[in-house]
């Protein structure tokens, strides 16, 4: 498609100059007639350049293992807030953030999205070609700008979010890491005593004439992990690799989510933590939608997308059911027992005041300051239930390892004290 370079006069008056796609010239004064602006001059500028079919493959395969980060996201918000609250165009906006930004992926997205809104095409429309980095938040709360002509105030609450969200998440990765570093600590001593230590003490074993049938059940159990590691190793990694597989298709499926959500909610010391963080992101959305002028039924629906839990989306989706009805949010999720009493007594109050989005602002801080108390009373609680799990297990293989050859020595000295007494 042809590319022409176009003058233009904005409806606030000023002269904006740039360069659109179009079939003809004829076609673009159309539409920029649309777009309110007065077309003083339009030529062709290029021929637009032809995609290499291997360049387009070539990216595809990169978006496919490359991800944006939810960093990316928040600052590229905050950019296109600021641009636009000074009077830059939307599409000039895009042209600017497609080549300062650091994720790859990012600015292609961006380059598209500039050369779709240059077709005509709203830029909530172009984003809604990309799910997987614009969720359904993202393009409500622009789209929500875009009708109410606020894009840059939709902007700059959604990169708040983004912000708060991108924060919680980091809190609650650093309470996990300690944890997680720990266990596989913990499995690499045990995999190394069982697979390399323990075969020593077996031929140790063997050479001192001792029979399997004398050993105590904590050696046999011992003996038996180390000779299938070792012997049939290949075995334990195509169990590992069908209970990896097999849980994430389980947990793939509509009923596989709904138990595999229900179990996160319910594990102990974690399930509490994960809650709250539930409620918190559900709050925050929530008021978020709400402030920028989108409808209630609308903004749950996109809440319930948001909040990464099936049992409490399905509480938001009744809810959003029995609102569409005529009834009160707060009855429902007061009935689906997954939303605290205090919670559910708030938002009554912020609907009878007609300040929901602010009642709802004042529960997302509230639950991020618990967040915060759960995960510093959770690393402290936990350090010292690691360490001692740490020492039992290895302690239980020393003494599984050395019951045996205490036994032998002990059945040596009782030998040599006989031959002794004899003579």
């Amino acid at each position: 498609m042809p590319v022409f370079a176009y003058t233009a006069k904005a409806a606030d008056g000023k002269v904006l100059s740039s360069t659109a796609e179009a079939m003809s010239p004829v076609e673009l004064r159309q539409r920029l007639a649309q777009q309110g602006m007065t077309v003083k001059d339009v030529k062709v500028a290029k021929a637009a350049p032809a995609k290499s079919k291997t360049a387009g493959k070539n990216s595809d395969f990169l978006d496919r293992f490359s991800r944006v980060k939810l960093s990316d996201l928040s600052l590229f918000c905050r950019q296109f807030s600021t641009m636009i609250d000074a009077g830059v165009s939307l599409v000039r906006c895009l042209d600017v953030l497609s080549d300062q930004s650091s994720s790859a992926k990012l600015r292609r997205i961006i380059a598209d999205l500039r050369s779709e809104v240059e077709a005509g095409n709203t830029l909530s429309k172009a984003m809604a070609k990309y799910p997987t980095v614009f969720n359904n938040l993202f393009i409500g709360l622009v789209r929500a700008g875009e009708v109410g002509g606020v894009l840059e105030e939709a902007l700059q609450r959604l990169s708040g979010f983004l912000e708060k969200d991108l924060e919680l998440r980091r809190k609650v990765q650093a309470a996990m890491t300690y944890p997680a570093i720990v266990s596989v600590l913990a499995i690499g001593i045990v995999l190394f005593l069982v697979t390399f230590i323990l075969p020593k003490f077996i031929a140790l074993f063997k050479e001192l004439g001792l029979k399997e049938d004398s050993f105590p059940v904590m050696t046999k159990m011992l003996m038996d992990a180390s000779n299938f590691l070792t012997s049939k190793w290949w075995m334990a990694l195509i169990i590992l690799v069908v209970i990896i597989t097999a849980t994430k298709m389980f947990g793939r499926t509509k009923f596989g989510r709904r138990v595999l959500d229900r179990m996160k909610l319910k594990v102990p010391v974690f399930g509490k933590l994960n809650h709250k963080v539930c409620l918190a992101r559900f709050a925050r959305t929530l008021s978020t939608l709400l402030a920028s002028g989108v409808p209630i039924l609308q903004a749950l629906e996109t809440v319930a997308g948001t909040v990464s839990n099936e049992i409490i989306s399905d509480a938001i989706l009744d809810a959003r059911a029995r609102v569409r009805e005529g009834d009160v949010i707060s009855e429902p999720l007061r009935k689906s027992k997954m939303f605290p009493p205090m919670v559910v007594q708030m938002i009554a109050i912020g609907q009878e005041s007609g300040a929901l989005d602010t009642m709802l602002m004042k529960i997302a801080d509230f639950y991020d300051q618990e967040v915060d108390s759960a995960i510093a009373s959770l690393t402290s609680a936990i350090e010292p239930i690691m360490i001692v799990f740490l020492g039992f297990t290895v302690g239980f293989i020393v003494i599984a390892m050395f019951m045996p050859l205490l036994a032998a020595i002990q059945g040596l000295s009782g030998g040599d004290t006989e031959d002794g007494g004899g003579e």
